[in-house]
């Protein structure tokens, strides 16, 4: 696979692709903006502002379309131009810096919240702003009024990251991805209970020392398309793809450095845009087809 530099880089780091139908969606988060990549046109234009260095983003299967405002430490619905606030706290105190998110069948949010110094603007390069003592995963159920309040379902993160469900949403993929050199670093499986919690993790990679995953698609066969690695050492910059038991089946190189999160796009949905720490967009024809919710 060849990945061609197709938007950028934008000052900034770029990061939430979601494909709309027609574009790819994709947040400046420096910038608080969301951006709108056209493939027939080769022209990027500014879809949303003021979203509060809003990093992931995602499409639920009726087009709802929501994101992490980490700068406004809340998980939001975009109605048009306006945020509606889906979460904001977590027992009476506020999230550290929401970040990535998924959405299962039942149409109930699933969203990190790490704290990564300086990703939601100035305020958070101090660790001392944490209201939370942890770092975990959270689900927002939906009803038929809204939402309800946040459940917490993992109890062993620490910076969690992208996150990803399976093809029948039985298994709920976590990128524990620490920055500091005793920090985990690993792509985990916790397979999701009847009740609706998280089950015992299972590591399915172990990245070492290296910069692990920061986010990651879903194919129609089950496969996990994750962005990981730096220039700084190890395997470098790249693409992996694992089997739903953590083997490598593919891994590509990449010559633009730190990509942070990925989606399938284009009118066949085998299109692989990449999004990066300096605030490129990529793109690569594939050989498979995502499994995206929408549309």
């Amino acid at each position: 696979m060849d990945f061609t530099v197709i938007a950028g880089p934008f000052g900034g780091v770029t990061e939430g692709p979601a494909w709309d139908g027609e574009k790819v969606l994709f947040t400046h988060i420096d910038a608080s903006q969301i951006l709108a990549y056209d493939p027939i046109q080769r022209v990027t234009t500014v879809h949303l502002e003021n979203t509060n260095f809003c990093n992931g983003t995602m499409f639920d299967k009726d087009g709802r379309y929501y994101g992490c405002e980490g700068g406004a430490r809340r998980v939001v619905e975009y109605d048009g131009k306006i945020a509606k606030p889906i979460s904001e706290t977590y027992q009476g105190k506020r999230y550290n810096v929401p970040n990535d998110l998924a959405i299962d069948d039942l149409g109930s949010i699933w969203f990190t919240d790490p704290f990564y110094e300086g990703s939601g603007g100035d305020w958070s390069n101090d660790r001392s702003e944490m209201e939370l003592d942890h770092e975990s995963v959270y689900k927002v159920v939906r009803n038929n009024n809204g939402y309800d309040d946040s459940i917490r379902v993992t109890f062993d993160t620490t910076r969690p990251n992208g996150l990803l469900f399976n093809l029948d949403h039985s298994v709920l993929y976590v990128a524990q991805s620490g920055r500091n050199i005793d920090e985990k670093r690993e792509l985990r499986s916790y397979p999701v209970l009847k009740d609706g919690s998280l089950g015992e993790a299972k590591v399915l990679h172990d990245f070492g020392e290296w910069r692990g995953i920061d986010g990651m698609v879903l194919d129609i066969e089950g496969d996990i398309w994750a962005t990981a690695g730096t220039d700084d050492g190890g395997p470098g910059p790249s693409i992996y793809v694992f089997s739903p038991e953590g083997d490598i089946k593919e891994w590509y190189r990449l010559n633009v450095d730190r990509p942070t999160n990925c989606t399938f796009g284009g009118s066949d949905l085998d299109t692989l845009y990449v999004t990066t720490l300096e605030g490129y967009l990529l793109k690569s024809l594939t050989s498979t087809k995502g499994r995206i919710w929408y549309p």
